[in-house]
């Protein structure tokens, strides 16, 4: 924007979801024209959902039947920690912004760029604006570059916005212009009427997924070890995972009942609070354990939709809650299942930041690696909801044989590999990184030796008559931290599968602890 007068366009309630906005009819579609630097960024939280922090977003304007600007696709990433990874992420976040706009057959002329970060310690939002001022430059540049103008370019910190766009020296103030109250604007007052919500910031969201650093976190670990114990026995024989599957669903199924007839309470605090409060740590590390299961935890997504829907989303949530300590790694599984339903339910916020945490407690893990490919591409979740929706019917069947290979191959599945029989330490999950002659890749082939019964051992110890350490509590190393997604040098990894699986299922061993699925 050149001029601060100058009308952007008009702001349609139905362009808040993050995605192109749909045609509607200009009768029944509530406009908000925005004029100035003040409108459009008290407008950013209601085109985003909620209040960015630490980040770089992209919005698109396009002109439809001679109106101008109206608003179009976003996109945020967060703003990298070194300058020398600016340029890359500008480049990343414009060249994702238009060809998903064009992927969906509408390319963007025109853009507004936004930075978004608080002041650290002994800075002021002035000295924030002048720091970002490189990065919103190269922003403006990777939009050029894809002819593809930046008319407008904001920085907003510390309650404050300033105008990198503004030719009239002297216009802005040194010191920035102050934002409006929260929920004063006329924006605010549409997006209410339209029904549109702004949440928290991002930081909010993410805190209903993060595991326990309370006392309490204590009481779920040893819950966890004693899960352990007696799971992972059970686990490795092929008749007893079954039964563990049956149980670990159906004790799911009952908290699913136990959370849907709850008093509701309002705030998400207070309701994350109450739902835990409802389940007992040895229910929770029961439900961890056996969801490490490929097959147990796809057929627990079908909890994707209806009356189910919710607490189901409420219980996966208190879940990765519960994956404390040195089971940070678990929490790939519930996260994975609150990114699904989150994204079944509608709620593509939600969804995107509960699958992006599941990728950082386990990169590897490929369910949720292509759910949040899948989101982030703007696909229709209904072609799975239909393969869940029938693997469940073909289940509750009378006279239906159960099949022990998992659910249904859709598009987010990779094709069936050779499963290879479980170490006698627990259930692990392929090293897929490893390279063609290292240790890891020699053990690998042993293993798979051994499945062909050239080892009577080995199989002897699948069926459960291995011997047990005296203690087989999980001990963190030296260079081990507690921190979700950190791993041990000296973890090892294999495959125990069963037939027929499409991806290497099981989960990591430490010292004998279960621990989650590698990439399913």
């Amino acid at each position: 924007m050149t001029n601060h007068s100058e009308t952007t366009g008009p702001f349609e309630s139905n362009d808040i979801s993050g995605q192109e906005p749909a045609a509607t009819s200009a009768d029944h579609a509530t406009q908000v024209t925005l004029r100035t630097p003040a409108e459009l960024a008290d407008a950013l939280p209601y085109l985003l959902g909620y209040r960015p922090e630490d980040s770089m977003v992209l919005v698109a304007l396009h002109d439809h039947a001679g109106r101008r600007g109206r608003f179009g696709g976003r996109a945020r990433l967060g703003i990298p920690a070194t300058e020398e990874d600016w340029e890359a992420a500008a480049r990343q976040l414009a060249r994702g912004l238009v060809t998903g706009s064009e992927r969906r057959g509408a390319r963007p002329e025109r853009m507004v760029a936004y930075v978004c970060q608080e002041p650290g310690p002994g800075e002021s939002g002035r000295d924030v604006k002048r720091r970002l001022e490189r990065l919103a430059q190269l922003m403006r540049t990777e939009c050029g570059n894809l002819d593809v103008p930046v008319i407008e370019a904001l920085c907003l910190s510390d309650g404050r916005f300033w105008s990198y766009c503004c030719p009239v020296k002297g216009c802005c103030p040194e010191d920035g212009s102050p934002m409006g109250l929260p929920g004063t604007s006329v924006l605010a007052a549409a997006a209410t009427y339209a029904g549109i919500q702004v949440r928290g910031s991002l930081r909010e969201l993410r805190a209903r997924f993060q595991p326990w650093e309370t006392t309490a976190a204590l009481e779920q670990e040893i819950a966890l070890d004693a899960a352990g114990m007696s799971l992972v026995p059970r686990l490795l024989d092929e008749t007893a995972r079954q039964e563990v599957a049956e149980e670990t669903l159906d004790l799911a199924e009952r908290i699913i009942r136990r959370y849907g007839t709850a008093a509701p309470v309002s705030g998400a605090h207070p309701a994350d609070v109450r739902d835990d409060n409802l389940l007992a740590d040895d229910e929770a590390a029961a439900l961890i354990l056996g969801l490490q299961d490929r097959t147990t935890r796809d057929r627990a997504a079908a909890w994707m939709e209806g009356d189910e829907a919710g607490p189901a989303l409420r219980l996966w949530r208190a879940l990765a809650r519960r994956c404390v300590g040195p089971y940070g790694e678990h929490a790939a599984a519930p996260l994975t299942l609150a990114g699904w339903v989150a994204w079944s339910m509608g709620d593509e916020l939600e969804a995107r930041e509960a699958l992006a945490m599941a990728l950082a407690a386990d990169p590897d893990y490929l369910f949720a690696r292509l759910l949040h490919q899948a989101c982030n591409e703007g696909l229709d979740p209904e072609a799975v909801r239909r393969c869940l929706r029938t693997e469940s019917a073909r289940r509750t069947t009378p006279g239906t044989k159960e099949r022990t290979d998992p659910a249904p191959r859709t598009a987010l599945t990779e094709p069936p590999q050779t499963p290879a029989p479980a170490p006698a330490a627990g259930i692990q999950a392929d090293d897929q990184s490893a390279e063609p002659g290292s240790r890891t890749g020699r053990q690998r082939r042993r293993r798979a030796r051994n499945a062909d019964g050239d080892d009577g051992r080995q199989t002897a110890r699948a069926k459960g008559d291995r011997r047990r350490p005296a203690d087989t509590r999980p001990r963190p190393s030296a260079t081990r931290t507690s921190r979700p997604g950190t791993r041990s040098p000296i973890t090892t990894r294999t495959r125990a599968v069963g037939p027929g699986d499409a991806s290497a299922g099981g989960a990591r061993s430490d010292a004998g602890r279960p621990q989650r699925e590698g990439n399913g």
